[in-house]
C-alpha cells in the first residue's frame, strides 16, 4: 500500500537526486512509482511533428520508486514515517509519528 498522495511534500532518500525535496505530481500505483516535481529529470530527443513543430531536446520528470522517497511533515519540517489513525467520525487519517500532527488535508 502506498501511503503517499498527490500534492504531498516528499524527500528523496536514495539515488542521484538524494536530498531533494519536491511535490508529488502523480502516483502510479500499479508500478509502485511516483512522479515528483523537478526530481529525476531526463532529456528526450523529439522529432518535429504536428503536435511539436520545433522538435529538439525536451526535459521531463521520470517516475521514481516509492521506496526511494519519504513523506515530509509540515509541522516539524522533517522526513517522517506515518501511522493511520481513526477519528471520531470513522474517517482514517495519516498522522506524523514524531509530532502527532494530522497530515491529510
Amino acid at each position: 500500500m502506498i501511503s503517499i498522495k498527490k500534492d504531498d511534500k516528499v524527500k528523496v532518500i536514495a539515488g542521484k537526486d538524494k536530498g531533494k525535496i519536491g511535490k508529488v505530481v502523480k502516483v502510479i500505483r500499479k508500478d509502485n512509482r511516483i512522479l515528483v516535481e523537478n526530481v529525476n529529470m531526463i532529456k528526450r530527443h523529439t522529432r518535429p511533428s504536428a503536435k511539436n513543430r520545433q522538435g529538439g531536446i525536451v526535459s521531463a520528470e521520470a517516475p521514481i520508486h516509492v521506496s526511494n522517497i519519504v513523506l515530509m511533515c509540515n509541522k516539524c519540517i522533517k522526513p517522517v514515517r506515518i501511522k493511520m489513525q481513526n477519528l471520531e467520525n470513522e474517517k482514517k487519517v495519516r498522522v506524523c509519528r514524531k509530532c502527532n500532527e494530522i497530515i491529510d488535508k
